[in-house]
């Protein structure tokens, strides 16, 4: 699996990186999803000494050119958000699939990906629950502090008691050694002191 592994790697960032959406990091500009799956990658390895190929391979395609369904053709409401998400993630597993078979994975290690990447058993499956971990860090790490300028702190509270909530105790600790603004910081206390 190895070869076909790296070819997988190498398909998932050539078709991310025609990402026409751009973002600054570091003085160097990147596809946004193409630096997303580096970010994932690398929160991944540091999170998980030794994760699956499987894993591997879920963290790099999960966000597999997201730009071709925009959240902005959605109804801007909770409704519109939800089937956005719906649509989304039926959209990366037939993407990811057509890719693997491509490459002649096995059809049970496209499953085991493609069931990651719907993420069904989290707090029951260890594997749904350490990407959801992954998400989540990535998430409050690079760009947290952007995302929540767009909203007040009531309705950030409100989001950070839900990611909060979906990640294991071990990300959590970790979680609160992240760098975060004084602002950030007071909305993560209250978030966590509020949770249900």
């Amino acid at each position: 699996m190895d070869l076909n592994f790296q070819k997988a790697i190498e398909e998932f960032d050539k078709l991310n990186a025609l990402d026409p959406n751009k973002i600054k990091s570091k003085g160097e500009i990147y596809p946004k999803e193409l630096l997303y799956s580096n970010r994932m990658t690398d929160t991944l390895l540091s999170y998980d000494s030794n994760p699956s190929e499987i894993m591997q391979l879920t963290v790099r395609c999960q966000h597999l050119c997201r730009w071709e369904i925009p959240r902005s053709t959605y109804e801007q409401n909770r409704t519109g958000y939800l089937k956005w998400r719906k649509d989304l993630s039926k959209f990366h597993v037939q993407k990811t699939s057509i890719i693997l078979k491509d490459l002649e994975f096995e059809e049970d290690t496209i499953n085991k990906v493609t069931d990651l990447l719907k993420k069904k058993g989290l707090k029951t499956n260890p594997e749904v629950q350490l990407l959801e971990d992954v998400v989540c860090l990535v998430f409050l790490e690079y760009y947290f502090e952007q995302f929540s300028n767009k909203y007040n702190d009531e309705k950030m509270i409100e989001i950070l008691r839900k990611t909060w909530v979906k990640m294991s105790n071990k990300a959590q600790v970790r979680a609160l050694k992240l760098k975060f603004s004084a602002r950030s910081e007071n909305l993560i206390k209250q978030a966590i002191s509020s949770k249900k």
